[in-house]
């Protein structure tokens, strides 16, 4: 075993910070995978990575091809082939669960190993969610399956996922060949059929049924009472005022401190608006709606002065409303008349709808006071469920974290505007913010949709071929993809995940450093020993549980990143075959089940799922277990120790 060096333990310290990090999620991983590049520079005479080789990351044939992919699928996915592709399971399946369930799990596998499978699983969730409506099947025994389908897809080629990409470059750099296109599919197979036969069979049972079917958003998200109807008096100091006026201006904290002093204590009807406006700021209240003589207005839409009789209805805790109506002099109306219909459906522009926060948000980290959605884009959070955890008091202040699940009043407009600038992933609501997937009438594949699948087809093959390198061949789709007009190119820039890109670029030294200063070394010698008491069939499965575990705690990109180097400085210990170790760590690091956490697609249905942490864990880690013995035996059958 090699000596462990101070310039070991300095690479070592910064990856225990970088796993911190990761964990903790204090900084996003991009940029705590940037920050370790611009640390392992600065420590250059201890961790033998100089700038120039520091930043290599950016022009890797993994983050290129990536970053080519991303734009690629979403050429795909605007010509409407995963909508036509979804729409299709209605028709298919005739709302029959298992039928639904093998053609979800089916359809989104192959996708995904062929199409980034975020996007997939993003089109997928409100065709999911929409066809549990209507059925009468609760979403959540359709949703985890969707996302596991989609993450065992991504094992079937190269271009899968983009953790592949990355461990063919590292199988370049340390074996001296990286994977061909279809390198990984004989053993992606085996693990695509015996995951999807799990999720059809035992994971079916165990998946668990926490959102009530046809639940409506207001019971879906517990909203009764924090839901209410106030009339306004003649006497009420609101007649006369705009919504806007009266309750939407912003207010000094000195004007809103005197309003929660006096909660309780009638305002004079001659109040000024900055003291009215005060009010609902203290109280933390939004009004939602107007009601007048049968006809309702959009409160955050109309320029309409209030007057006596108008009815508002407001969300709100029961305190902070009876403090509000008693300020403001309001009648209180009974609360069982507040419903999703009533929200949903009196005639005007807002609409109930559901959205999740994703690991790309630009929400994350932020407060509803910061981004101000309801000032700028008309969009009120009216509640927010952060696993089995529902917030629907003091929602200015929560901070945003990934997998967050909002429950929104908007116009079609706003929330589509949200999604389109990448705020929030839209997963339920009217057909009419879904450009038609839950209609009756199925969408037709435009013929125009076949030239970006005969792009996509045509990289395929070229790299396949070998006759281009496959980032080539993909940045040669991507211009012929532009060129044809199948995608604008502000739309390409768009379509990237550049956090995803950075997050690769910066993490790559990492591994580096790892090599050169003999930390990989060190560890592979430290697992090595196991391989006196283990046969090295048994210590390809422990590195594959390992990297599984790993992977579902931090970033997949990080994990694979550190684990490759160990595991064939590892093999090489030992004397044997490091290829199959190093591929036992790429379909490990591609398949972490056990948390929502570990990968994109579990955060994304977390929320409108409605499930708990532990159920990630408890659907996941008989998968794991089962793939763990099925990879493992695969790849020592293809590739022989």
């Amino acid at each position: 075993m090699p000596p462990l060096s101070m310039d070991t333990l300095v690479v070592f310290a910064l990856v225990a910070v970088a796993l911190v990090l990761f964990v903790t999620e204090w900084l996003p991983p991009d940029i705590t995978a940037i920050g370790v590049l611009v640390a392992l520079v600065a420590l250059e005479p201890y961790t033998h990575v100089p700038p120039r080789e520091a930043i290599l990351g950016f022009a890797s044939p993994a983050v290129i091809t990536i970053l080519a992919m991303y734009i690629l699928s979403a050429g795909v996915e605007q010509a409407g082939v995963v909508d036509w592709l979804g729409a299709k399971l209605a028709d298919i399946t005739g709302g029959d669960e298992g039928r639904l369930l093998a053609a979800i799990v089916g359809t989104t596998s192959v996708s995904a190993g062929f199409v980034n499978n975020t996007p997939i699983v993003a089109v997928f969730i409100p065709l999911v969610t929409g066809l549990s409506d209507r059925y009468g099947i609760s979403p959540s025994t359709l949703l985890m399956p969707l996302s596991f389908a989609a993450m065992l897809g991504g094992t079937l080629t190269l271009i899968g996922t983009s953790t592949n990409l990355l461990a063919s470059d590292l199988s370049a750099e340390l074996l001296g060949e990286p994977f061909s296109m279809f390198t990984l599919t004989p053993v992606g197979i085996v693990v695509l059929v015996v995951g999807v036969g799990y999720l059809l069979t035992v994971g079916r049972r165990l998946v668990p049924a926490r959102l009530h079917p046809a639940a409506d958003f207001t019971e879906e998200f517990d909203m009764d009472r924090h839901l209410a109807q106030l009339q306004i008096r003649e006497t009420s100091p609101l007649v006369g005022l705009t919504v806007t006026e009266a309750l939407e201006q912003s207010v000094t904290d000195p004007v809103a401190a005197a309003a929660t002093e006096t909660r309780g204590q009638p305002i004079d009807p001659d109040a000024g608006i900055e003291e009215i406006a005060a009010v609902g700021t203290a109280l933390d209240i939004d009004v939602l709606q107007i009601d007048r003589n049968g006809e309702s207005f959009f409160a955050t839409a109309t320029d309409r002065t209030l007057e006596p009789d108008d009815v508002l209805t407001v969300r709100g805790n029961r305190q902070a409303v009876n403090r509000f109506a008693e300020t403001l002099g309001l009648r209180q109306l009974a609360r069982e008349s507040v419903t999703e219909a009533l929200l949903a459906e009196s005639g005007h522009a807002g609409v109930l709808a559901e959205a999740v926060v994703d690991q790309e948000s630009r929400l994350r980290g932020r407060t509803l006071a910061d981004v101000q959605l309801r000032t700028r884009f008309d969009v009120t959070v009216l509640a927010i469920r952060r696993g089995d955890e529902i917030f629907r008091d003091g929602l200015g202040d929560i901070e945003f974290a990934a997998g967050d699940t909002l429950l929104l009043q908007t116009p079609p407009e706003g929330v589509a505007h949200l999604q389109e600038e990448g705020y929030l992933v839209l997963t339920e609501g009217p057909p009419e913010l879904f450009d038609g997937i839950h209609d009756d009438e199925s969408p037709q594949l435009a013929p125009e949709a076949l030239l970006p699948l005969g792009l996509l087809l045509a990289v395929i093959v070229v790299a396949a071929l070998d006759l281009l390198p496959i980032y080539i061949a993909a940045l040669g789709g991507v211009v012929t993809m532009v060129a044809t007009g199948i995608l604008s190119a502000s739309k390409a820039y768009d379509a990237v995940s550049w956090n995803v890109v950075f997050l690769l670029a910066g993490l790559l030294p990492l591994g580096l450093a790892m090599q050169e200063t003999g930390g990989a070394a060190f560890l592979g010698g430290l697992l090595s020993t196991a391989g006196g008491v283990l046969p090295p069939l048994a210590l390809l499965a422990l590195f594959y549980l390992l990297t599984a575990v790993l992977s579902s705690v931090i970033t997949p990109v990080a994990t694979v990143v550190l684990m490759i180097p160990v595991a064939v400085a590892t093999a090489q210990d030992i004397g044997v075959n490091a290829l199959p170790f190093l591929l036992i760590v790429t379909f490990a690091v591609a398949t972490a089940f056990l948390t929502p956490v570990g990968y994109q697609t579990n955060l994304m249905v977390y929320g409108p799922g409605g499930y708990r942490f532990t159920d990630y864990t408890r659907v996941g880690l008989p998968l794991q277990l089962l793939l763990c013995v099925v990879t493992t035996l695969s790849v020592a059958a293809l590739w022989p120790l």
